[in-house]
């Protein structure tokens, strides 16, 4: 009888979408909590923004307060435009924080109140900083010259790379700027929590961003990391944070770069190599609109990731060293909004949200092939302050209204202990979904995760496409239990479930919603429960729980005692 109900549900769940009549076989995902694969690493308690300034921003604290709470381990955040000169006020793809200027002699002055407003919000939080060092002051580069931008979405990309993306005229200077900074932060934090911060420099210096050629950018990090480690020897940097090393030229940057740092002349000591505590580089992948919907590009993502991976391991010395991916998102840029860019449109609703609980799992596996240690993924995307409701922006929340993909990172958060066995045979394999993405059938995924008090488990239903298809009849056994009694908590983020855009969207999309429709969207946006939590007793130790999972839904099913 359940099997016809889920038969009949998919089969008009075709019919509606246009898709023709599909047999939705029921997928079973098997789960064996008692088999332990190693400790799962909270990979996704990473963040970042181009704007530094909306971090003290009325809704930028708000979004950072949510970010700190769904995680149980510290939360790092990677921003842009730490040293860049101006007046502080924000606006999109620019920040500024005045650390640097120089007096009518040339002489050095540090000014570090807006860079510890930005720093002292994270810390209240027990966030870490993922420092970047850069960008270049106006009074230290060499081609200072035009420095603000004034770039909105719409405008030629190049156009916001300005004086700030070229090298220091003065190394020394550079250098004493970096010393001092970090300095000052151990000072003002103390040495403890400035040891638990991650250092790093710049941001794709292989392209844009870093107006020079690689042998300058090698010079940069080398004074770079010297400077922060003559201040706190003990201090994590790392670099290069390269574009997706997928394309030749970002691939080559990073074999040359990570040569450099093992084997060649240190520009600012001249001994043989550069202190390197972490590697980061990118992975993007390449949403297109085709026809009339969204086809996104995850296989060019897990194709950088893999690339870099492999490129790493082909470093003897490096075997174990921390790996971030420091920017990690389905395309590229954040501040270009669905409005202007429609191949972006995915960012709003679902596809944003199944496109994350798809990949990340897909991050962990990769890092096992290659042997690697993975210990990050920093998603680049944040809050436009005083933007238009549900614009298209990548964020994670708009106007305070958190969107369904924050959601997912909630469930993320609840995750914990060891990666466990799964089996789901209807997900892709990861040498399919590397090399084409999931274009023909849905993959239809899981992770799970055991500590000594709970099993998580999270289940999405991705496509590349963002049109409808069936539901997926999922059957998951869960073994491996403890006896006695268990709880069993179900919680979905879908178009019905911890989804403030489509509740917007039935509320008529409000410009200004008023301050009853703002509070009904504040609690849409929350993660939550699918149905009524319930209390079982695990028969020989397992446990089955069948569902029906939509088109780009993500559910968590967790079981605690």
């Amino acid at each position: 009888m359940m099997t016809m109900q889920r038969n009949l549900i998919a089969l008009a769940l075709c019919c509606a979408s246009g898709l023709g009549v599909i047999n939705a076989q029921s997928v079973s995902i098997q789960v064996d909590a008692g088999k332990k694969l190693g400790p799962l690493t909270p990979i996704w308690s990473y963040f970042g923004y181009d704007e530094p300034n909306y971090t003290y921003m009325k809704d930028g604290k708000k979004l950072l307060s949510e970010l700190a709470a769904l995680s149980p381990v510290p939360v790092y955040v990677r921003v842009h435009s730490l040293l860049v000169t101006g007046d502080g006020k924000a606006a999109l793809k620019w920040g500024s924080t005045n650390a640097y200027t120089e007096d009518a002699s040339g002489k050095p002055i540090y000014d570090w109140t807006i860079v510890d407003r930005i720093f002292d919000t994270y810390v209240e939080r027990k966030m870490k900083p993922l420092v970047q060092v850069g960008f270049m002051p106006e009074a230290l580069s060499s081609k200072p010259q035009p420095y603000t931008h004034n770039w909105k979405p719409g405008d030629k990309y190049s156009d916001v790379f300005t004086g700030w993306a070229h090298p220091p005229k003065d190394y020394a200077k550079w250098s004493e700027l970096v010393y001092q900074w970090t300095k000052h932060c151990v000072q003002k934090y103390g040495k403890a929590e400035v040891e638990s911060w991650k250092w790093e420099v710049w941001n794709e210096p292989d392209g844009g961003y870093w107006q020079s050629t690689p042998e300058e950018f090698q010079k940069l990090y080398d004074y770079t990391a010297d400077a922060v480690k003559r201040a706190l020897p003990t201090a994590q940097i790392g670099g290069p944070d390269t574009t997706g090393p997928g394309s030749e030229k970002a691939a080559a940057f990073l074999r040359s770069f990570l040569d450099h740092v093992l084997h060649g002349k240190n520009y600012a000591t001249g001994k043989t190599g550069s202190p390197l505590d972490h590697i980061l580089f990118h992975a993007k992948g390449s949403p297109k609109f085709v026809g009339d919907g969204v086809v996104m590009g995850i296989e060019k993502q897990l194709q950088s990731l893999a690339k870099g991976f492999e490129i790493i391991a082909s470093f003897p010395e490096l075997k174990g060293k921390p790996i971030m991916i420091g920017e990690s998102d389905p395309e590229g840029c954040a501040a270009c909004s669905s409005r202007v860019y429609p191949q972006n449109a995915y960012r709003n609703g679902v596809m944003y949200s199944s496109y994350t609980a798809a990949v990340m799992p897909r991050h962990l596996d990769l890092a096992k092939k290659y042997g690697v240690n993975l210990v990050g993924a920093v998603t680049w995307a944040f809050e436009f302050e005083d933007q238009p409701y549900f614009d298209g922006f990548r964020d994670l929340a708009t106007n305070g209204i958190d969107k369904p993909v924050l959601n997912v990172f909630r469930m993320l958060g609840m995750m914990a202990g060891d990666r466990v066995a799964v089996n789901s045979t209807g997900a892709a394999s990861l040498d399919s979904i590397t090399s084409g993405g999931v274009k023909d059938g849905p993959d239809i995924n899981a992770m799970a995760s055991a500590d000594a008090r709970s099993v998580a488990v999270l289940v999405s239903n991705y496509h590349d496409s963002g049109k409808l298809g069936p539901a997926a009849p999922v059957d998951l056994h869960i073994t491996g239990l403890p006896k006695g009694r268990l709880l069993v908590q179900h919680y979905r983020v879908d178009n019905q479930n911890s989804n403030a855009y489509e509740a917007w969207k039935k509320m008529g999309s409000p410009a200004q919603p008023s301050k009853d429709q703002y509070a009904q969207l504040e609690q849409a946006g929350q993660l939550q429960l699918l149905d009524s939590p319930r209390w079982i007793s695990a028969a020989n130790g397992g446990t089955r729980v069948t569902f029906d999972l939509p088109r780009h839904g993500v559910s968590l099913i967790r079981v605690t005692w």
